[in-house]
């Protein structure tokens, strides 16, 4: 069987990740349709060895498509995802719109994909999926194969994201700054605070009244949804002068005892994580070995002899595939195996 998937967002950088992913994977699509905004009317995208060109989302007609992926932020997605949903099509949201929604499912296959199989049985479901923030998505995969041998109790993450996470504008931001300084040019903050080429900037997203800012709060939040509401989370969120990788440092307080052995060898065998740990220079994974790959890497795992129970370790993935289009396109995966689309219409 073969579906009609509508693509918004698709002239956007993760938009464009998603077409790309479904190319590789030989998504069982009988045709892909990318949308964008009229700015962007007859944009030409690249889908395999295909040339496709945006039509204007406002424009379009939905009529027979089964997946509506949609990386176009929270105003489209609440404009769009429950019109969506109420024809029928399975809308799965890059956006914040719908993560924090009670009847909305917040998923990362390897972590909740059971809980696909809850919502396509209610008779009242919105037919709308939300897609966590990138950050959260790769750190729930290293964390769940833990959680369930040992119970986490804490985790304290501090997050270092590329700029391709704050989309195209961000990315141009970090190259020309970059150039500029080789030239004597003064950088211009646009984007950013602060000048973010050969810096770092502690700050991601506004602040909050506690100190803390959103994108902290949605690694807390997220967490909580996703893999257990008992986890206390703390966070710090950085920027960081690279293009495409998010990295995360990772300590973690368990109820249970589990050894640096331990844990390497149940993150070893759990789904959707690769292990690069040699103890060695070198020996561990940086953001630009994992751009263009689709696994969750975790280095650096070793006991964190500050607490009982504890484990500390590096997380590493590409924020584009696997915190974003990658899962997007999994979770219609998911649903096509677990034979869920009946249950759409």
């Amino acid at each position: 069987m073969t579906y009609k998937v509508a693509i918004v967002g698709a002239s956007g950088n993760v938009g464009q990740e998603m077409l790309n992913i479904l190319a590789e994977r030989n998504f069982p699509a009988s045709e892909v349709i990318p949308l964008a905004s009229s700015r962007s009317i007859g944009r030409e995208v690249s889908y395999g060895d295909k040339v496709l060109k945006c039509q204007v989302l406002d424009n379009f007609n939905f009529s027979g498509v089964d997946f509506c992926l949609m990386s176009a932020g929270s105003d489209i997605a609440k404009k769009w995802a429950d019109r969506l949903g109420a024809m029928g099509i399975i809308v799965i949201d890059n956006s914040s719109a719908f993560r924090y929604d009670s009847n909305v499912p917040l998923i990362v296959p390897e972590v909740n994909g059971d809980e696909l199989e809850i919502y396509m049985s209610k008779s009242n479901r919105r037919n709308i999926i939300a897609n966590p923030n990138c950050s959260t998505a790769q750190l729930v995969v290293a964390l769940k194969p833990l959680h369930d041998a040992a119970t986490i109790k804490r985790i304290v993450v501090s997050t270092y994201q590329s700029v391709s996470g704050a989309g195209k504008e961000a990315i141009d931001e970090l190259w020309s700054q970059t150039k500029g300084i080789f030239v004597n040019d003064k950088p211009e903050p646009s984007l950013f605070p602060s000048q973010i080429a050969f810096n770092v900037i502690p700050h991601i997203d506004v602040f909050m009244e506690d100190g803390y800012t959103k994108e902290e709060w949605k690694i807390l939040a997220e967490t909580k949804k996703i893999l257990d509401p008992k986890i206390k989370v703390s966070a710090t969120a950085v920027r960081v002068p690279v293009f495409v990788g998010h990295g995360e440092a990772v300590n973690m307080e368990f109820e249970n005892p589990i050894s640096a052995n331990e844990a390497t060898e149940l993150l070893r065998n759990a789904q959707g994580i690769m292990v690069i740990d040699k103890r060695e220079a070198g020996g561990y994974i940086t953001p630009i070995d994992c751009a263009g790959e689709d696994a969750v890497f975790v280095s650096r795992i070793r006991e964190d002899i500050s607490v009982e129970n504890g484990i500390s370790m590096w997380v590493v993935s590409d924020n584009l595939r696997k915190g974003a289009a990658l899962n997007t396109i999994q979770i219609a995966e998911n649903l096509i195996e677990r034979n869920l689309m009946n249950k759409a219409s």
